[in-house]
């Protein structure tokens, strides 16, 4: 797929989780295909604009205030999602760049967002990312701290639209996006962001609803 052009890579993606959300029933337009553009330059990043993308996904606050100021004035309808990890000093610049932090995960980051949401007037929306395997090097609250967490988040009134999860890697990952399918349930919360380039199929039959894929739209890390 690589060595096809970006809109040619954006229409074979886009073409297969469109299959798998027939497969599942489920309404394309239901899925929200995030372009994780993250180590990638603005010249690499603006094919898949031109193409008509208009989702995508950093990893740091500070790389994206250097990148997507310059790219956002050319194109102002883009959307820009968090979904590495956000340090609570930082929550302020996460807050006034993107339009979704899919990475809240300890109650002194709900706090600090809250804060700044506060302050800003800005309101992303906010995903809840668990550690779906409870692996401790990974970010995300442990499942069985999840209800508290959400709790607080609903009292502080964060924007919340959903869960987040990363599966463990080199696992078959539909348990996982199952069971973070059924967590989202139990808190009546609609939105999964689940699914990367390796898997984002599975994960759209499973019902996410925001899928993040890098490397199958932009190749390797730059």
């Amino acid at each position: 797929m690589l060595d096809r052009d970006p809109a040619e890579r954006l229409a074979m993606v886009q073409a297969a989780i469109d299959a798998a959300a027939h497969l599942a029933a489920r309404k394309p337009a239901d899925v929200t295909l995030i372009a994780v553009s993250k180590t990638h330059s603005a010249e690499a990043i603006r094919p898949l604009i031109l193409a008509g993308h208009r989702v995508f996904g950093e990893n740091r606050v500070q790389e994206a205030e250097a990148k997507w100021p310059p790219l956002r004035a050319e194109t102002p309808a883009t959307a820009l999602h968090l979904i590495g990890q956000l340090q609570s000093n930082k929550a302020e610049a996460a807050v006034t760049l993107f339009d979704a932090i899919h990475s809240v995960d300890r109650l002194s980051l709900v706090t600090a967002l809250a804060r700044a949401m506060d302050k800003t007037g800005k309101r992303p929306t906010c995903f809840i990312q668990v550690n779906i395997g409870d692996e401790p090097q990974k970010g995300g609250v442990p499942t069985a701290n999840l209800a508290a967490l959400i709790g607080e988040a609903r009292i502080a009134d964060l924007p919340l639209a959903g869960l987040m999860c990363i599966p463990p890697a080199d696992i078959e990952p539909a348990p996982y996006f199952a069971l973070l399918a059924k967590l989202a349930r139990d808190e009546e919360l609609a939105g999964l962001s689940m699914g990367m380039s390796g898997d984002f199929e599975t994960a759209v039959t499973l019902g996410a609803t925001h899928v993040r894929v890098g490397s199958a739209l932009f190749g390797e890390r730059g």
